[in-house]
């Protein structure tokens, strides 16, 4: 097999709240992708930027974020539910960019202080990534009860360890695949040409 080129994952933690926990799940993330050989990933805490307005206009932009839409080929978005979907200030990011997210693949994860695992907040997360032309990927990753999952320090439990590592290198296998696939398609198909 040829050596595949390095890419560029930008995990994305899904809300601002003060007491979040899924911020845990959202670190966890990425320290498993750090683990996979070829990715680079960049860490991103929507805490860290500004998005002062809404929708994908100049004055809603933060040009760090734009930076890191730009060269990620991938995104793997932690999202928490709150009421039966993600938070605001997730879709306030998402929307200061559009044209670095077309074609690119991302993969979702979902976290509940219940026992659900976010499902709800991953299914209409959905909708608006795909209308963003964003790819979603058929596999996520759920943590159910996640404040019962991670210690103190926001180390997971050995209890979890195993299974949930598990799970998300099984998603990133996936994004990994997507991924590489896309840019190929990105970088050498003309899409305008395709019904010519």
């Amino acid at each position: 097999m040829e050596k595949l080129n390095q890419l560029n994952i930008a995990v994305l933690a899904g809300t601002t709240r003060q007491k979040r926990e899924s911020i845990k799940a959202s670190r966890y993330v990425a320290d498993v992708g750090r683990s996979i050989k070829n990715l680079s990933i960049t860490f991103v805490d929507p805490k860290d930027f500004y998005f002062p307005g809404d929708g994908n206009d100049p004055e809603s932009k933060d040009s760090r974020y734009t930076a890191i839409t730009q060269k990620a080929d991938a995104f793997f978005i932690v999202t928490p539910e709150y009421n039966h979907s993600f938070p605001g200030s997730l879709k306030r990011m998402l929307d200061s960019e559009l044209e670095n997210y077309i074609h690119k693949p991302v993969a979702i994860a979902g976290a509940s202080n219940g026992g659900w695992g976010g499902v709800r907040a991953v299914e209409a997360l959905v909708t608006s990534v795909r209308e963003m032309g964003l790819v979603v990927t058929s596999v996520s990753v759920y943590f159910p009860r996640v404040q019962d999952m991670f210690d103190d320090l926001g180390k997971m439990k050995p209890e979890f360890n195993e299974r949930y590592h598990k799970n998300i290198t099984n998603a990133y296998r996936e994004l990994i695949w997507f991924a590489y696939t896309l840019k190929y398609g990105r970088e050498s198909i003309d899409a305008n040409r395709l019904t010519d």
